[in-house]
């Protein structure tokens, strides 16, 4: 069967699998500073999708999805190399023009707007907050998607004018109620889940979630041994490639510079760890990663 190729970003790519259904295939590109590298990180797209399927199934007697299915016989029909364990067969969905933020901790651009004003997302925070602190309570704080650069935070009220006020409060309700069960999975698991970002989009009339759910990609994940207010705690993500590159000096545009094998290691098994941790299984039990379950 042959797909046509709709969509490369920097780490997906989608194909048309006809029948109002899509192909997502994660890869193993790594984009730091908005510039792809040259060097893949190994089982990194296996870990996203891996990591997404089981949070789907943990949530879904709290919203539909856009999955399909992840079985490597169906996935093998379509022909595409080194396909199996990576991709996600999901349904066409109308999304959502805003991204579906939600935040437990102080950190990242909320941070930088409370520094300057204050307030997150426009609204008024409490003075004397510190860096990566916990907040009372997880906010809803959606933002724009951008076609290019970066998005842009924005209030409820700005969120209402994109898609109504009765939408932004359905993609509140759900982004929290699936942002509160994984956060609680994850802290019984020494894991901090201090932000995240969702997509939803309708199919069929309601509300799904959509693409990645809770991936170190998506997501802010802290070792909750290591996680001190005031500091910058490192992410189980692409932190090894950030800090090496920081230091290099590099001026953030492409080319990138090479990355060395142990910076290429150091980063694979974050991302394995962060699946292994978060799920209790190896990555060698999923599919294309060999066998074997914790």
């Amino acid at each position: 069967m042959t797909l046509d190729h709709l969509y490369s970003g920097k780490v997906r790519d989608v194909y048309d699998a006809g029948d109002g259904r899509l192909l997502f295939v994660a890869s193993d590109r790594m984009s730091a500073f908005d510039v792809v590298m040259e060097e893949p990180i190994p089982d990194k797209g296996r870990v996203l999708t891996a990591i997404t399927v089981f949070w789907l199934e943990l949530v879904a007697d709290r919203t539909p999805s856009h999955l399909v299915s992840v079985d490597p016989a169906e996935l093998a029909t379509f022909g595409i190399d080194d396909l199996v364990g990576r991709a996600m067969l999901v349904r066409r969905a109308e999304m959502l023009p805003i991204e579906c933020i939600v935040r437990g901790y102080l950190s990242g651009s909320a941070w930088k707007e409370y520094q300057a004003s204050k307030t997150m997302h426009g609204t008024p925070l409490p003075p004397g907050l510190r860096e990566a602190e916990k907040l009372p309570e997880p906010v809803f704080t959606p933002s724009t998607k951008a076609a290019t650069g970066h998005d842009e935070n924005i209030s409820l009220d700005e969120a209402a004018e994109l898609v109504g006020a009765d939408v932004v409060k359905q993609a509140q309700e759900l982004s929290l109620a699936v942002y509160r069960r994984g956060a609680e999975l994850a802290a019984g698991r020494g894991i901090i889940i201090a932000d995240t970002k969702f997509e939803l989009g309708w199919i069929d009339g309601e509300l799904a979630l959509c693409d990645e759910v809770l991936t170190p990609d998506s997501s802010r994940f802290w070792d909750a041994a290591g996680w001190q207010p005031g500091t910058t705690p490192p992410s189980f993500d692409k932190q090894p490639v950030r800090d090496w590159l920081e230091a290099t000096g590099w001026d953030k545009r492409p080319p990138p510079p090479h990355l060395p094998p142990d910076v290429v290691e150091a980063t694979r098994r974050r991302y394995v760890e962060a699946y292994e941790r978060i799920t209790g299984w190896r990555l060698a039990d999923w599919p294309g990663a060999g066998s074997g379950r914790a």
